[in-house]
């Protein structure tokens, strides 16, 4: 039953999915639960996104615009909210400042050069990567770099990482994941494998080490943020979500 609570509450957070609302108090082993089930809905959103890159397949459209439709669906489907964290944290990581001002840089909302500049950059890039699998008819690629993406958010919430600040969403979440660390990040390596596999044991290669070198960026991203900004919040997430699709969905092109 905790289990899929924790299901439920992961989709009702991070979706817009027509779920009824999560009942009772949220503690932090409530959002502990919710955050080891985040790569389940990584699972669900590849899955969508690369039945919507084949069915756009069967049009005239350019593989591009392809790649772009991709990101925008995982825009809408997740309110933005990751897409807001990235700008967050940018212009959190760009101030330079010590741990105060980056945290109140980040709560603040406001775009700033920095954020604007890395939302284009990354969303340039994931469009761009997502229409030339698309372009390769490399669907189960589309689905696991979303699910990649999400598979180092238990990452970002391991236990070495406190919260910054002592409310909102990283209060309730970080710290709090262990053994789902090593579990979902074993089972995006075998996937990306397995999906390698489909064209060449070469190619089954080089996936398993883009997916080590995805979650090896995420571990240190999350350090780096966290000693910046005196903690996790839910922007670091958010963040390190974007940044790793974008990382694993050009490394499988390479």
């Amino acid at each position: 039953m905790r289990a899929l609570r924790g299901v439920h509450d992961a989709f009702t957070w991070l979706t817009v999915l027509p779920l009824p609302q999560p009942r009772g108090d949220f503690d932090r082993r409530r959002g502990g639960t919710a955050i080891s089930a985040v790569p389940l809905v990584g699972v669900v959103l590849g899955t969508l996104g690369a039945l919507i890159a084949l069915g756009l397949s069967h049009t005239a459209l350019p593989t591009t615009l392809t790649g772009v439709i991709v990101v925008v669906f995982l825009a809408l489907a997740t309110r933005g909210m990751h897409l807001d964290g990235l700008a967050d944290t940018a212009d959190g990581l760009g101030s330079y400042g010590d741990p105060d001002r980056v945290r109140t840089i980040m709560r603040s909302g406001d775009v700033g050069p920095f954020g604007a500049a890395t939302l284009i950059l990354v969303i340039l890039g994931q469009s761009l990567a997502f229409g030339a699998l698309a372009d390769d008819g490399r669907w189960w690629a589309v689905a696991t770099v979303v699910f990649v993406g999400r598979a180092t958010v238990p990452v970002v919430c391991r236990r070495a990482l406190s919260a910054a600040n002592a409310d909102g969403f990283g209060a309730l979440v970080a710290g709090t994941q262990r053994w789902s660390v090593a579990v979902w990040s074993a089972i995006a390596i075998a996937a990306a494998v397995l999906v390698g596999l489909l064209d060449s044991p070469t190619a089954a290669v080089r996936a398993g080490v883009t997916v080590v070198v995805a979650l090896g960026f995420a571990w240190a991203f999350s350090r780096h943020v966290s000693r910046r900004a005196g903690g996790v919040t839910g922007d670091v997430i958010g963040a390190t979500i974007e940044l790793v699709t974008a990382l694993t969905a050009v490394g499988l092109l390479l």
